[in-house]
């Protein structure tokens, strides 16, 4: 059982400054939640929001009623996680190559094209519904209550809202897709404090342009929340051309992903994004991430839905159903992705080549996208 050691008191956390640099920055929707909870304004949001997750994938979303303060706090806790000495975080690594992901996932697992190692540092922490006990170390132990408070706020006050939308666009009842996701039932969601350390400045161009390559995350959605070092790119669904997801104040940036495909039969498509590396003016600094991933409950088995939208424009089969292969549950295909995307084969660190189209589950290969 690990032993925590005591953190240093957690402050205010400071943010570096924006970028100076002109940007070719992605044109985004908003979804302003301040508009939700009448007829007229749930119309108006989920015609916006099918209309985004259909073009673009990523979405801003703005007046979710979480003060900055508390959003503040969160960081502010993972850059204190991150502060702690290499062998305490270790002691919280699960098992990664079986696609065991809550705890700590330390950097140096992916390797670039050029040998250079990537410098990326994940710690997870799963919901808090009773099926996922875990120890952690001091900085997210001490402050467990206020971390449990702000996960649960998330599906409150921002997932039960959009997924409410999300089912009225596609004309299904209301609470269709806010009961796939119920805080009670088990499933996979879970927070994340994630850190991009600065790379020397002599490895940056063996980098071939970008700190993580292209690729797709395997839930129904993914809330990002606003930090300013501009590194986000995504994949427009209808031109191809990467964009820069530009940080904006007092907003989250919310993505699609595989599972939502899986549901909406490729009518929503799971967004292709990648982590480019920084501007010029923000190369010295380390990126810090917070983020949550939304997921159904395990035991969803991921068969297209019915509905009548998917019926009328055709989109009736996921790539299970047509390729005639079992439709796997939403448990199965969980832990089968993370352990494509984590593990190495029990090497220590594995290639973005060796990764590629490599079988996932029957029916489904792994990509990465440049």
């Amino acid at each position: 059982m690990p032993i925590a050691i005591s953190p240093p008191s957690i402050s205010h956390y400071s943010y570096v400054p924006e970028t100076k640099e002109k940007l070719d920055w992605a044109d985004l929707p908003t979804i302003d939640l301040s508009l939700y909870g009448t007829p007229e304004g749930n119309a108006q949001l989920a015609d916006t929001l099918i209309k985004a997750v259909r073009t673009k994938g990523f979405f801003y979303v703005t007046n979710f009623g979480i003060s900055q303060e508390k959003v503040d706090k969160q960081f502010a806790i993972g850059q204190k996680f991150y502060e702690l000495p290499l062998e305490e975080k270790l002691k919280y690594t699960p098992d990664l190559e079986n696609g065991e992901y809550n705890g700590y996932r330390p950097a140096g697992r992916t390797v670039h094209d050029s040998g250079v190692r990537d410098r990326t540092e994940v710690y997870n922490i799963p919901k808090f519904d009773g099926f996922h006990p875990r120890e952690h170390p001091a900085p997210v132990a001490d402050n467990i209550g206020e971390i449990e408070e702000f996960a649960r706020s998330l599906h409150d006050k921002i997932l039960d809202p959009l997924h409410t939308l999300l089912a009225l666009a596609l004309e299904l009842p209301p609470d269709f897709f806010v009961n796939l996701h119920k805080y009670e039932n088990k499933s996979e969601d879970h927070l994340r404090y994630m850190k991009y350390s600065k790379y020397p400045a002599e490895d940056i161009p063996k980098l071939g342009g970008f700190y993580s390559r292209g690729h797709t995350d395997l839930g129904t959605l993914t809330l990002l929340f606003r930090q300013p070092v501009a590194a986000l790119q995504i994949k427009d669904h209808e031109t191809g051309e990467w964009k820069w997801a530009k940080p904006l104040d007092g907003s989250l940036t919310v993505n699609t992903c595989d599972t939502l495909s899986f549901l909406t039969g490729g009518y929503v498509k799971s967004t292709i994004h990648r982590v480019s590396v920084p501007p010029k003016d923000q190369q010295h600094v380390d990126r810090l991430g917070l983020l949550y991933f939304a997921r159904p409950q395990n035991d969803l088995v991921l068969n297209t839905i019915d509905s009548p939208v998917l019926k009328r424009e055709g989109y009736t089969q996921n790539e299970f159903e047509k390729a005639g292969v079992p439709v796997p549950t939403m448990e199965e295909f969980t832990f089968k992705k993370q352990k494509w995307q984590q593990g190495t084969g029990n090497k220590g660190a594995i290639s973005y080549k060796e990764k590629e189209g490599q079988e996932i589950l029957p029916g489904f290969k792994g990509q990465l996208f440049t």
